[in-house]
């Protein structure tokens, strides 16, 4: 069996760290991921993508990436069962990130930067290795 997901996006809010009570630290982030055709309207749909980081994945992420950045994801679809405070319930898919690669950044000095050295084509990759 595969279970295995590959995604290139843009971040669509800043990654924050949150800590869970077993003292683990995480981070959700939700990618904007465009289709590559046109829909009946003759214009391309967007899909919004939710990922959870772990570790070290997470800490970095949180610190050198920002809304809009450009990022690859490597990881898998999990579903889970959520509980509405109503006791409704529905299921949730996200993808876990096993590996996270941070393809551009929208902060004016990097982008300056990138431009200045004709884009070097340098990609900073992260991989758990909690697994």
């Amino acid at each position: 069996m595969i279970n295995q997901v590959l995604l290139v996006g843009r971040l669509t809010r800043n990654p924050e760290l949150f800590l869970t009570d077993n003292g683990k630290k995480g981070s959700f982030i939700t990618l904007a991921v465009g289709r590559p055709f046109k829909n009946i309207d003759g214009t391309y749909d967007t899909d919004f993508l939710d990922c959870t980081l772990w570790s070290g994945i997470a800490e970095n992420t949180a610190e050198y990436c920002r809304k809009g950045d450009i990022v690859g994801i490597r990881g898998r679809l999990q579903s889970r069962i959520i509980e509405n405070d109503d006791g409704s319930k529905y299921k949730r898919m996200e993808i876990i990130a096993d590996k996270v690669s941070f393809l551009s950044h929208t902060d004016s000095t990097q982008s300056q930067l990138l431009n200045q050295e004709e884009n070097d084509n340098t990609i900073a990759i992260l991989e758990n290795t909690d697994s």
